[in-house]
């Protein structure tokens, strides 16, 4: 079995006339953390979404744990199985508890019966600090609570890697640490993840790689250290000033 679990070569996409990626080339290794920073705008949501072909690229492979993702004839259903993805909004289907949320899935998808996904679901849900609310519906949580059951959601249909698409972007600040908490959890267990982030100190202290894109390309990438604590790229030293030396105004 390869030691790599995510290849991407030469992927273009384009949105109109709009050139969103320019010929992108990155991997992750089995077990590896890998943040992908830069500004708004630069391609960065469009490349994860592409890793699972929720996005079609216009040209370039995508490789998920063996199954080439861009292969017209791929099993795609069976492909996207391996991948887990949790976006920036929740997703959760409101009419169902969290538990129904964490069951559904495995049992349409995965054949599993009622007894044996339960398990798995209330599993995952002790994971995320939310066994406590399985009987909940969605509306009862807080934000961080219903992206913590996303997770966990993801987590129950037993992915060979997980894709994070800014997952604390529509959270209050308070609640930004409880979900980088159970991302950091996974991380330490050898979970594989492509995390999409504005956390500059969750990239910094979690990942094993860092790639900056800014314009549709990889500018830079490398260990944390290199590409957060000493840029050798102007625009990523830009970028970082931008980010980590935030102008406050006052009133």
């Amino acid at each position: 079995m390869s030691d790599t679990i995510i290849e991407v070569s030469g992927l273009h996409k384009a949105f109109g006339k709009l050139q969103v990626l320019k010929g992108i080339d990155m991997s992750v290794r089995r077990g590896e953390v890998v943040c992908i920073i830069g500004p708004s705008g630069s391609g960065k949501s469009t490349l994860l979404r592409c890793v699972n072909l929720l996005e079609e690229p216009n040209s370039g492979t995508v490789l998920v744990n063996g199954f080439e993702m861009t292969d017209p004839d791929v099993d795609i259903d069976k492909a996207r199985r391996m991948i887990g993805m949790v976006f920036q909004g929740f997703n959760l289907f409101g009419h169902l508890s969290v538990l129904d949320n964490l069951t559904i899935a495995q049992r349409k998808v995965l054949k599993r019966d009622a007894a044996e996904a339960t398990a798995i679901a209330r599993e995952n849900l002790r994971k995320v600090g939310l066994e406590e609310k399985a009987s909940s519906m969605p509306s009862q949580l807080s934000g961080g609570q219903q992206q913590r059951a996303a997770i966990a959601r993801a987590l129950s249909m037993q992915p060979a890697v997980m894709l994070f698409d800014e997952p604390t972007s529509a959270l209050d600040p308070e609640l930004v640490g409880d979900v980088l908490g159970v991302m950091r959890q996974l991380a330490d267990e050898g979970m594989t993840m492509l995390v999409v982030t504005h956390e500059m100190q969750f990239a910094r202290e979690v990942a094993d790689k860092v790639l900056f894109m800014d314009g549709g390309v990889v500018v830079e990438e490398g260990p944390p250290a290199q590409v957060i604590g000493d840029p050798r790229h102007e625009r990523t030293q830009t970028f970082l000033h931008r980010v980590l030396n935030p102008v406050h105004v006052t009133d």
